[in-house]
Order: structure tokens, then sequence, then C-alpha cells
């Protein structure tokens, strides 16, 4: 199938408001995070000529919906049934927000609808119809809503071999090294745009409209300290060589917990964790990443303890100023 690789490798690499500013030149909605964002331009100006309608997705040979999804970037192997549900999912829905805990808050005919659309049987009540719904989120997990990370930190190996513009079947397995190419710190995003920092104001909410008050209290309270949360990240990100992980996290919940932060609940835990993973992406951090912090438990454990410190030190700083 060809494409525009140097068009696509962009998408994969640019970072949300190079993203928006793209939609918006090209007269596309611009709302929505990083990934949404880019499904949306890879969908209109890399594969335009292709009908990616619920009906153009069905018509599609197994082959060929298999080479759409390298082109997202996203998990591409699977039956033919599978591949359709991924591809529709991706157009269709933010991962972070069609989630299992969120279908109990959808109705019936929504659920009906859903189930219609991801060829799913269509009779039963709505407990029924929420748990086959669940069951293909929960079998495509990770397979869809984000990019492969190579992908995202790399972007595509532009070869001579593959420099006509067709996409090279080597997308779906780039070379070790590259994947775990780490990311100096200076190239670290110090503050995030407005609009990220909205999107995660958002995004904390999300699930928790219907919270008891105190719940809902603790949400509020976090939300608007967003600004905070930001400088947190990238202070942690660069003080552990741009990357960001469970042990980020982890430092993360505990610098916040000193600073009095309401974070008891373990649900409130884990939305600030998943907005914190989110900026940090989107502030170009290695997700996920091993460090030489790992290397020696007992190291480990005093590194910690001097980064924390250290951290905490900067963030004083950056207070008194």
């Amino acid at each position: 199938m060809q494409v525009d690789l140097e068009l696509l490798n962009d998408l994969y690499v640019s970072p949300l408001m190079s993203l928006r500013q793209k939609a918006e030149d090209a007269k596309l909605a611009k709302s929505g995070s990083v990934e949404v964002l880019r499904a949306r331009l890879i969908q209109n100006q890399v594969l335009g000529h292709i009908d990616l309608s619920w009906e153009g997705i069905q018509s599609m040979p197994h082959k060929e919906i298999g080479e759409v999804l390298k082109i997202f970037g996203i998990k591409s192997s699977g039956s033919h049934k599978e591949r359709r549900q991924r591809l529709w999912l991706h157009l269709n829905f933010d991962s972070r927000r069609m989630t299992i805990e969120r279908l109990a808050e959808i109705d019936r005919e929504k659920l009906h609808e859903l189930c219609q659309f991801l060829e799913l049987p269509l009779t039963g009540n709505r407990t029924v119809l929420m748990g086959r719904v669940a069951g293909v989120l929960t079998s495509q997990t990770k397979g869809w809503g984000r990019i492969k990370r190579s992908l995202r930190r790399n972007g595509i190996l532009i070869t001579p071999k593959n420099g006509n513009k067709i996409l090279d079947e080597k997308m779906e397995n780039l070379p070790q090294e590259n994947q775990e190419k780490e990311i100096p710190s200076s190239e670290i995003i110090d503050e995030v745009s407005n609009a990220a920092l909205e999107d995660a104001h958002d995004s904390l909410m999300i699930g928790f409209e219907d919270a008891d008050f105190s719940l809902q209290g603790d949400i509020l309270t976090i939300q608007a300290r967003v600004e905070d949360l930001d400088r947190m990240i990238s202070t942690i990100i660069k003080s552990h060589d741009g990357v960001w992980g469970d042990r980020e996290n982890d430092l993360l919940i505990r610098l916040a917990v000193r600073r009095g932060w309401p974070l008891k609940d373990q649900r409130v835990k884990q939305r600030l964790s998943e907005v914190a993973t989110n900026i940090a992406e989107i502030k170009g951090a290695q997700l996920g990443g091993i460090t030489d912090l790992e290397v020696d438990k007992k190291g480990h454990i005093n590194r910690i303890r001097q980064k924390l410190s250290a951290v905490e030190n900067i963030l004083s700083e950056e207070e008194k100023n």
C-alpha cells in the first residue's frame, strides 16, 4: 500500500500542539487527545483515499486491513473480525475514555449500538450487552488507542529501500537498538500547552461525575493543582534521565502526599497516575523505560532517596521564586 512516509513519520513524532495546528490547517476538528488527533490526521491526510467508515472497514480484505492497522501504528495481528473491531475502535474512541469502567455509565440503547458496530449479538438485557462489549475491550487491551512506543519515540526507519513512499513491512518490528534509544533530558518539554493542561484537567473527573461528594472534592482539589502537577512531572522526568514509568509514578504520588494532596482513595491515585503518564508522554518522556537505577537493588534504593530529596529541593526553590 502506497503512503507518504514522510508525512506519516511527521504525524507519529509530532507533539500535541503541532498536531492541533495541522488539524486546524486542514480544517479538521482539533479537539481530543494527542492519539485521537493523530488517528484523525492519518485517516484524512495519509489514508484519505480509503473508505474508513464502518461499511468500508467491513468490506476490506484481511490483508488490506492489516496494512491499514500498521499505518495507524497499532497492533495488526489477529483474526479478520478482531482487526475490524480494533480499527473501528481506534477511529471512533479515545482509549483512555472507552474503558470497561465507563461502560457502567452507558445506557442500553448505546450499548446496543456498540454491539452492532463491534459485530456482537444484539439480544439480551443491558447487563448482557455490557458484558459483550467489555469482552471485546478486554481482548483488544493495548491493541488500539496509542501508536507503538517505538514509532512515537523514533518515527519510521526510512531507508533508500522504502524511500519511495511505500509502507515497509519493517514498521511492524523496528530494530531493538532504535526501540531502546533513550531521550536526552534536554529534549523534555518543561511546560505543556494550555490545551494539554485543559485535557488533563477534564480527564481527572472522567468516571467521577456521579461519585460521592467527598470523592469529587478530592478530584476538584487536584484539578486546581494541574499546573503544579505539570511542573512536578517535568522535574521528575529530568532527574530520571527522561524516563517515566512505575517508579516515577510512585515518586510523584509520594511527593503529592507530602504536599497534602487528597490521595487516600486508590481510585483517585490511579486516575492521577493515568493523567500524569499522559502528560509525561506529551513532554517526550520514554514511557516504561529502564534506567541504570535498576541495575543494583541496594544502590537503587539509595539513589531513589537522593532523587526524592533533590526533587523536593528543586520544587521548593521553584515555589519560592
